[in-house]
């Protein structure tokens, strides 16, 4: 079981694979910057990360997505900083021995995380 989390300035890069021992499904969600943020047109969000908490709350939630939720690896992504609309800011990779709990604990991290982790936005708006 491992878990790992990284904190990244700037958009994130594309994902490379990693692999967990027994993994039968694995699960990635992107999280892409949209063109608009509540009606207006933005060009990106900065993000702002409350460090070293965020990092240490990202992976608390990931050993108890695996305790809990009986997933076998959870890696996740997030940027601080600017990120441009179209550009990936978060990305959570869920390894399980099947896919619905991979799902489930996908959908459990996200809303705990958005709970949770002091991670916060603001949009970016056309000059």
């Amino acid at each position: 079981m491992s878990a790992t989390v990284t904190i990244t300035p700037g958009p994130l890069p594309e994902a490379s694979p990693i692999s967990v021992a027994g993994t039968g499904a694995s699960v990635v969600f992107e999280g892409v910057v949209r063109p608009d943020e509540d009606g207006h047109a933005i060009t990106g969000l900065d993000y702002q990360t409350y460090e070293p908490l965020a990092s240490t709350q990202l992976g608390t939630l990931a050993e108890q997505a695996i305790n809990r939720k009986g997933i076998l690896g959870v890696c996740v992504e997030h940027s601080e900083g600017f990120v441009p609309v179209g550009a990936v800011s978060f990305r959570l990779t869920i390894h399980a021995e099947h896919r619905k709990e991979a799902l489930a604990a996908m959908d459990w991290y996200i809303d705990a995380m958005k709970r949770d982790v002091p991670i916060w936005k603001k949009a970016r708006a056309h000059d």
